[in-house]
């Protein structure tokens, strides 16, 4: 990937699309959320013990690797409809103040 959200060239994943839009709701929401990119930012991967185990143990096959804290929710794959839905509905109500 080019960028850090993956979401550039001239055939954007649409996974990728739906995932970055979650992380934003999330973010809105107050959640503290941190994306690593394993070609730009590699030493984030090597300075967490879990995610540096998992590539260890299984290989980068498992990325991308989403963990809620600290425990590992998902690897592998980017989170289907219904996940992205049960995440969103688990993190607190937006506290957004309006305009």
């Amino acid at each position: 990937m080019c960028c850090s959200t993956g979401l550039c060239g001239p055939n954007l994943d649409p996974n990728l699309v739906s995932f970055a839009s979650l992380l934003q709701q999330l973010k809105e929401r107050g959640v503290h959320v941190e994306r690593f990119n394993l070609g730009q930012e590699p030493i984030a991967f090597v300075q967490n013990p879990a995610v540096r185990r998992l590539l260890d143990q299984e290989g980068v096959e498992q990325l991308p690797a989403v963990f809620w804290d600290g425990a590992l929710l998902l690897k592998g794959r980017y989170p289907t409809e219904t996940e992205r839905e049960e995440w969103l509905n688990a993190a607190p109500p937006s506290e957004k103040v309006p305009a």
